[in-house]
């Protein structure tokens, strides 16, 4: 589809696309719209967030949602949840506490400046009489060093506290950030969000977007998209995310884009992303914000004690892996969808991005698998698999 046809069929209303498969583009009034984020409200609704402006850090970048109700067959009206015109509101996670409230965590940057980006928290609250209706308090700066970026919600460890996966984006004095220094971290909260304190992973120099899920006897494993564009990376906590072993390569291929893990009911961990790396395509972009148009006449982070960042390969197909080894290794992968995924232009107006990118999935209380993705930058595209989807009918990776 061109950008129009997109914006045309961008209403949320649920369609029946293939036997077991409905699909619906998410309505916004933004041109662009990123970072997907789905979360399962305590009545059965579903809820999606996602950032959206006109370019990716420009100070227009917002955070909105949309609450698709139990049993609804449309998604409700988009929401703006954030209101800092100054700076670029990107990566949404919501986060349902223990106590009942909901939370979003979001990032705060001025324009491409990463290493400037701070992480705000905010409570949300849904209106008692329209469940599609909700509203955002004024939130507040964690208190974190800047660099902070989120992508992955809060793990509640053994003794009751917040686990935040962060990725760090490292200053570099009088060099501009382009993700050469970029490591893992957790945030660490003892007062329910209160004050944060950060634990480093480890040798984890390019692994970003931190995604744990638990697999049992106390152990999580998380894994990474990799600045370097070669494969999705693993650690592993023994002691339920208190120390992790360094982050060693997986066999799914990375494209240096976002990826989304989850532990199912049935033991098996399901990833969505991009399995696809820098060594099959030669496609290559200079940085993720040089289409910003910004004066800025610092040189760009030397890579030295860092890594080389390769940005520009291919963003698709979006393919659901799956692991019954917890995450060593993903030999089952099932194709969402396919396309050229070019995204060598992050504008969603002239139709030269193609990318379906930054996937984000759950599994539903009846077996059900919601996922969510950008679409060629103009669109958020949410697909709902019945239970069972992956059986014999499902097109398989090789």
């Amino acid at each position: 589809m061109d950008p129009e046809e997109i914006a045309r069929n961008m209403n949320g209303r649920l369609q029946a696309t293939a036997p077991g498969r409905i699909e619906a583009l998410l309505s916004s009034p933004m041109v662009q719209n990123h970072a997907a984020f789905l979360h399962l409200l305590s009545d059965g609704a579903l809820a999606c967030a996602w950032f959206g402006g006109t370019l990716e850090g420009k100070s227009d970048i917002s955070i909105f949602a949309s609450v698709l109700p139990n049993g609804r067959e449309q998604w409700g009206a988009p929401q703006r949840l954030s209101f800092d015109t100054a700076h670029s509101e990107q990566n949404p996670v919501l986060f349902s506490a223990p106590d009942g409230k909901l939370w979003l965590f979001h990032t705060s940057q001025p324009s491409g400046n990463q290493d400037e980006c701070r992480i705000r928290l905010i409570e949300i609250r849904r209106d008692a009489t329209d469940p599609t209706v909700l509203t955002a308090s004024e939130g507040r700066y964690l208190d974190l060093p800047r660099g902070c970026f989120v992508r992955a919600p809060v793990v509640i460890r053994d003794d009751g506290a917040w686990l935040l996966p962060i990725f760090r984006c490292v200053q570099r004095p009088g060099q501009k950030w382009n993700g050469s220094h970029d490591t893992a971290a957790v945030g660490v909260s003892l007062d329910q969000g209160a004050t944060w304190r950060l634990n480093d992973v480890d040798r984890s120099i390019g692994c970003v977007h931190m995604s744990p899920v638990p697999i049992g006897e106390g152990r999580l494993a998380a894994f990474f998209r990799r600045r370097q564009a070669d494969y999705v990376y693993r650690t592993e906590s023994l002691d339920d995310g208190r120390t992790w072993s360094a982050p060693a390569a997986t066999d799914v291929p990375n494209n240096n884009s976002s990826i989304s893990v989850s532990r199912l009911k049935d033991g098996r961990l399901a990833m969505i992303c991009n399995p696809v790396n820098a060594a099959q395509s030669a496609d290559r972009r200079a940085s993720l914000y040089d289409e910003l148009g910004e004066n800025d006449d610092r040189p760009d982070a030397d890579p030295a004690g860092g890594c080389i960042p390769v940005w520009g390969v291919p963003r698709a197909p979006v393919a659901l892996c799956l692991s019954e080894d917890g995450g060593k290794t993903f030999p089952e992968r099932l194709l969402i969808e396919d396309g050229p995924g070019t995204c060598l232009s992050n504008d969603s107006t002239d139709g030269r991005n193609k990318e379906m990118s930054y996937p984000w999935l759950l599994e539903g209380p009846d077996g059900a698998m919601h996922l969510a993705y950008t679409y060629h930058r103009r669109a958020i595209k949410y697909v709902r698999l019945s239970p069972g989807w992956s059986g014999a009918d499902a097109r398989r990776l090789s």
